[in-house]
């Protein structure tokens, strides 16, 4: 491979960064003559060695960049459009003959099949579809999910030679020891095994060679398709430039292994306090562009049942902390690992949960993140209106969409957990019925929740591999139900509203239920909630629940008082033999209710973590001194006052009419 540098001609000639540096742009030209474009910037030299490339999808450069190479683009498009032809020939053939082309799992096959022949870029845009229910038939998601990037390994003689260009040295010069053979190979690079001079045993990984000179003509050549595709076809709703847009920068960020190096480290210090949850070290000054050093982590694949058990390690308690993790990526920090299959989850030798590979992470935004707690709560609710409402906010939908048809369907979607808890779901079963209606209505499936899908599916198969009764959503929840109690943003608040409250009546058994499952999460704290329970409660963010909870209970000391004074009646008309005291009624059935209630969940507080009767008092006193609690007790009696002189007007007038 020979690399060469160039000016650009006139005012392109360079662009200035934020430190008044120049980026200066290289072709790489290989020996098949494909050529492409990065930036190279002084600014981010890691070593001594040669300053790194900053690997940079630009669609408007690699554009103008390949319009004067026809001939390069003419030669590969030749060779990806014999074999793509063939394969639509044959699903023309199948739809002349009656064939439902979108159910047909062979014909799936064959395009698994054929994406891998392809090469990398289209291997990745493969899996990309995988999780697209927008864009592919139900039974083509299936046999996408199962596409593999494993490639035969290129020789040591080339991986050697990237060593010495990214580290400054010789191989034998850094490392004590490298492995004959690499030990995987996958569409992007090697891992070789190796040992440092220094004695701690790492994984080298070696990126492929011109892999970004191949994948960047073809996502030239994909990207021109699109558009055409886009303008031509009706059918086909999605932005599919934008959407190879979205993949053409996640591929260049997983070509920058320094890109890779931070995802770890960014993913150690948001996850890597989280207990038995284990992230590899990166070793930095043996680390660049393309080629990683990072820890060797000794351990077994989740899946390895047999040899976990051996070692006396509980492989479900380690699904159990993945799924706790994964929720914090998703739900708290929105920085996730979104490729977390068997191969890059270990369990170690001393029983921890190892991640492996960041080069495929992604990101979430607080709204999506509230966004998808809010349709966790409508899904619990069975309040499909507002589901479909949901969808629109987090961008699957366009305001302009008619939810008409959409909310029933989500009605069938959802209609087989009817009797079940949202603990009791399975999430594979909820994404394909999902698929299917995403694939009939003009739904457009934003890039993050596609790789949030790939994640959860992927973690939930290794599960239930693990345990076939294990349910994610089961370990989900308390997390949730923890989030709803506790997290202050008003999106929450207003879903927890949504939640234990329907047409204005509270629903104890809700609240019951979100006790229960946020008690059995290990980061619950009791003293938070009871600590931001009183302050939502006495703000103004909290009157609408506030209101009815004060009506509630009232209610349940109206049935007590009621209870109480009807035992004093009965006791002195049957033993005293006061017949004269006429007998007090007792409390409705449903001031009777709302007391049973108000004891169960009595009783969950004091069996939740936190609960010390000890400390009891002096919690209460210093509950019963803050202002926002002595404004509450002064609502409660106000209102209590109110109730009760209302009944003693009620019962005064009752009085006259019968004089």
């Amino acid at each position: 491979m020979m690399v060469k540098s160039f000016t650009p001609p006139s005012s392109q000639s360079s662009v200035q960064d934020s430190g008044n540096s120049k980026l200066s742009v290289i072709e790489v030209v290989p020996e098949n003559g494909i050529g492409a474009l990065v930036s190279s910037s002084p600014t981010i030299l890691r070593t001594t060695q040669a300053e790194p490339e900053i690997l940079r999808y630009d669609p408007v450069e690699i554009l103008a960049h390949y319009e004067n190479k026809l001939l390069q683009v003419l030669r590969r498009t030749l060779a990806v459009l014999q074999p793509t032809l063939s394969y639509v020939f044959g699903l023309w053939l199948d739809n002349k003959r009656g064939v439902k082309v979108k159910n047909d799992r062979s014909r799936a096959i064959q395009l698994r099949e054929l994406l891998t022949k392809l090469g990398p870029a289209y291997i990745k845009i493969g899996q990309a579809l995988s999780t697209r229910p927008d864009l592919v038939p139900p039974v083509y998601l299936e046999e996408l999910t199962r596409l593999q990037d494993q490639l035969p390994a290129f020789p040591n003689e080339i991986a050697y030679q990237f060593i010495e260009e990214e580290l400054g040295a010789k191989p034998e010069e850094i490392y004590a020891e490298v492995s004959p053979e690499p030990i995987a190979a996958a569409s992007l690079g090697q891992v070789y095994k190796g040992k440092l001079k220094t004695g701690e045993e790492v994984a080298i990984k070696v990126q492929r060679p011109d892999l970004r000179e191949i994948i960047t003509i073809d996502l030239y050549i994909l990207r021109r398709l699109a558009g055409w595709v886009q303008r031509k076809v009706k059918r086909v709703r999605s932005d599919l430039v934008g959407i190879l847009d979205e993949l053409g920068d996640r591929i260049f960020e997983e070509m920058d292994y320094i890109h890779e190096g931070e995802n770890a480290e960014r993913f150690f210090e948001l996850y890597g306090h989280i207990q038995d949850i284990y992230v590899p070290k990166i070793y930095w000054e043996y680390t660049n562009r393309r080629v990683l050093t990072m820890e060797w982590i000794k351990g077994i694949k989740l899946t390895q049942t047999s040899e976990i058990k051996e070692l006396g390690i509980d492989a479900r308690y380690l699904i159990e902390v993945g799924v706790q993790c994964s929720l914090r990526q998703l739900l708290e920090h929105g920085f996730f690992h979104a490729d977390p299959h068997p191969g890059n989850l270990l369990a170690t030798f001393d029983g921890k949960l190892a991640y492996l590979d960041f080069g495929m992470m992604s990101e979430i935004r607080p709204p999506q993140r509230y966004g998808l707690i809010e349709a966790i709560v409508h899904v619990v609710n069975r309040d499909f209106d507002s589901l479909a409402q949901d969808y629109v906010k987090l961008e699957f939908l366009s305001p302009e969409t008619d939810l008409t048809p959409i909310i029933p369907a989500f009605g069938k979607v959802f209609a087989n957990a009817q009797g079940a808890s949202v603990a009791e779901l399975n999430i594979k079963s909820i994404t394909d019925d999902l698929s299917a209606l995403m694939y009939e209505y003009p739904f457009r499936v934003p890039p993050y929740y596609a790789l949030i899908i790939r994640s959860l599916v992927t973690l939930e198969g290794i599960a239930i591999y693990i345990d076939p009764n294990f349910k994610v959503l089961s370990e989900a929840y308390p997390y949730v139900s923890k989030r709803l109690l506790t997290d202050p943003a008003d999106e929450l608040r207003t879903s927890l509203r949504d939640l234990l409250f329907k047409d204005g009546k509270f629903r104890w058994n809700r609240l019951e239920n979100l006790l229960k499952n946020a008690r059995s999460n290990q980061d619950y704290d009791f003293n938070l909630v009871v600590s931001q329970g009183i302050d939502f409660l006495s703000s103004e963010r909290g009157a609408f629940i506030r209101d009815r909870l004060v009506d509630e209970f009232i209610n349940g000391l109206d049935a007590m008082s009621k209870n109480a004074l009807h035992g004093v009646t009965s006791l002195l008309r049957e033993r005293v033999g006061l017949t004269a005291i006429s007998e007090t009624p007792r409390a409705t059935v449903e001031q009777q209710q709302t007391l049973e209630h108000i004891k169960r969940i009595v009783g969950i507080l004091r069996e939740t973590r936190g609960f010390d009767p000890a400390k009891l008092a002096p919690q209460i006193a210093q509950i019963f001194v803050n202002p926002k609690v002595q404004n509450l007790g002064q609502q409660i009696a106000h209102r209590f006052t109110q109730k009760a002189l209302a009944k003693l007007i009620r019962q005064l007038l009752a009085a006259e009419e019968i004089g």
